[in-house]
């Protein structure tokens, strides 16, 4: 656990900085932005109590919501993600499955099952940051748009992301 720890630790410190310093920035024709921090949430392990996830999705979106100067958006929804996380994981996964201590990953879940899960997350984080950063259904229209592309262009950078660290796992 003290390894799966430290490389935590190393994701955030990493994760945090960018997506606050760089990916925020990263805003493809005024709707869509990659949320690439949430892979911090997507990346726990399964077997990971549901108490101790939910305190470190709290923190990852308080961290955000102090250097990015949001008040409470993010907190929220990444307690809400991490909250659903082992939910979302049983839908595609079974139960009966051996994955004590691991990650999420195309690996231990199987490519189509990860990238099912994945978007799901996607999908969660983006629903709900975009209904309470907008606070209101008048411009339902944008909002189903910012919902849509934020979503993707998010999936494809965490999709990016994961094949790298696998990659980089393979080899050593």
């Amino acid at each position: 656990m003290t390894k799966f720890a430290i490389k935590y630790a190393i994701c955030f410190l990493l994760l945090i900085p960018a997506q606050a310093i760089i990916f925020n920035h990263m805003i493809l024709f005024n709707v869509a932005v990659p949320l690439v921090f949430i892979y911090l949430i997507v990346m726990l392990p399964v077997t990971l109590g549901t108490n101790l996830s939910t305190f470190l999705g709290f923190m990852v979106g308080l961290t955000l919501d102090v250097f990015c100067d949001t008040p409470g958006v993010n907190s929220l929804c990444c307690t809400v993600l991490s909250f659903a996380r082992k939910p979302v994981f049983h839908l595609y996964v079974s139960t009966d499955d051996d994955l004590a201590g691991r990650s999420p990953s195309s690996h231990t879940m199987g490519y189509a099952a990860y990238m099912k899960f994945m978007l799901t997350m996607v999908l969660i984080y983006c629903i709900m940051m975009f209904t309470v950063e907008a606070f209101q259904l008048f411009n339902f229209r944008l909002l189903l748009i910012r919902v849509a592309a934020s979503s993707a262009y998010t999936f494809l950078m965490l999709y990016a992301l994961d094949c790298l660290l696998v990659r980089r796992r393979n080899r050593v």
